[in-house]
């Protein structure tokens, strides 16, 4: 006998119904399995690699039409551990944030390294994860930290506070490259910040930036960059010309591979003196706020343009410039997952978290850029990733 439900099936007939049902649990069995080998096939992608292997992009990279280098990264912040503020706000969803990466076409990326602590933890992450590199350099606003050390305010005691810092971040780049896994790829984040001196004194910073200079000469790195305000932009300028005159061109590196200065969100004029210097430069949605910022853009060269996202911060937000031109973003399910706020976050959405920047986003950025320079999206992606090997030969 037939169950209740079937004998009330009208005209489609019992059998015919009871096939259909067989039909649609089979596809949907081959769905869920097609499913599951993609996300098998995502997570081998993002699996910790005991040898650093550099060169591998895998299968799931390569079905999007467009690869990345996300120069400027910050994985090594709480926030990707589910951690703000020193409070556990969601579980940690590090591994999906690389997966989601790797499906937007991000298979390298540089993490900042911010201060000493910093550059240590973003170097064991690029030693434990395929495709990820660092810096080691101590930022701007961080400078304090070089005298940190000190147990009085003698100047004595400063000198030798600020000495084994820098002596701690030279032996950190002097082990990286006699480990035969080298992953640092440049020295920084350093430069000058004069918009927050609430965090590092204007004295401070212009004391321990032409140190930082000297390792990446020393160690024949480039250089990762960070240069705020138009007053902080002269004097930086100044510090690098005086930098490098104190060197043989023998001891600089090249023009195009000095080094690159990030999140640039300065003058035309600033930009074009940086390109004359021998500086690329960095864009990121920091980059793109305001009609002014976007004029620079269009007017940086093709052939100095690097891209990055500076996650977790420097997204393109609603009130930017920019934002208008992502109506008409491709490949939105890759470059601009659905987002969720951190309080509801769990890592089974495979969501991104409201607020929180992620690699996965720099299509956004070539995006905009394509559109500012009316030129295809395929040129932009394809110039940033050669300007990028070009200068940072490890990658």
């Amino acid at each position: 006998m037939w169950p209740v439900g079937l004998q009330r099936l009208p005209s489609i007939g019992q059998r015919r119904y009871l096939q259909l049902i067989h039909q649609k649990t089979t596809q949907s069995i081959t769905h869920a399995k097609v499913h599951h080998q993609t996300s098998l096939r995502r997570m081998a992608a993002i699996q910790p690699t005991p040898n650093g292997d550099p060169d591998g992009i895998t299968a799931d990279a390569q079905e999007m039409p467009y690869t990345f280098i996300d120069i400027g990264s910050n994985l090594g912040d709480p926030v990707f551990r589910g951690e703000y503020h020193g409070k556990q706000a969601h579980p940690d969803d590090f591994e999906q944030i690389l997966t989601r990466a790797r499906s937007a076409g991000v298979v390298k990326q540089i993490l900042t390294g911010d201060c000493l602590n910093g550059s240590k933890e973003v170097r064991e992450l690029a030693r434990k994860y395929e495709g990820l590199y660092a810096t080691v350099g101590c930022h701007p606003c961080r400078a304090n930290e070089f005298e940190a050390g000190a147990k009085s305010d003698s100047p004595a005691e400063v000198d030798r506070s600020a000495k084994e810092y820098l002596e701690a971040l030279d032996q950190l780049i002097a082990e990286d490259q006699a480990s035969g896994q080298s992953r640092v790829v440049a020295v920084g984040e350093c430069g000058l910040d004069y918009d927050r001196l609430s965090h590092c004194s204007k004295e401070i910073q212009l004391r321990y930036f032409p140190p930082q200079l000297e390792l990446a000469t020393k160690y024949k790195l480039p250089l990762f960059l960070h240069s705020r305000t138009s007053e902080a932009h002269v004097d930086f300028v100044r510090i690098i010309r005086a930098h490098e005159a104190r060197h043989t061109a023998e001891e600089l590196l090249p023009a195009r591979k000095k080094g690159v200065v990030h999140s640039f969100t300065g003058t035309i004029e600033e930009m074009k003196e940086l390109v004359d210097l021998g500086f690329s430069i960095g864009i990121n949605g920091c980059s793109l706020k305001t009609e002014d910022n976007l004029e620079v853009v269009k007017a940086v060269p093709l052939d100095r343009l690097m891209l990055e996202t500076d996650c977790p911060w420097c997204e393109i937000r609603p009130s930017h410039a920019s934002h208008r031109f992502l109506s008409e973003l491709p490949l939105k399910h890759a470059f601009s997952p659905p987002a969720i706020k951190k309080e509801k976050h769990q890592v089974a959405d495979e969501k991104m978290v409201k607020g929180r920047n992620e690699p996965c986003t720099i299509g956004q950025v070539a995006w905009v850029v394509s559109k500012l320079k009316g030129i295809p999206l395929a040129e932009v992606t394809q110039s940033a990733w050669k300007n990028s090997v070009d200068m940072f030969p490890l990658l």
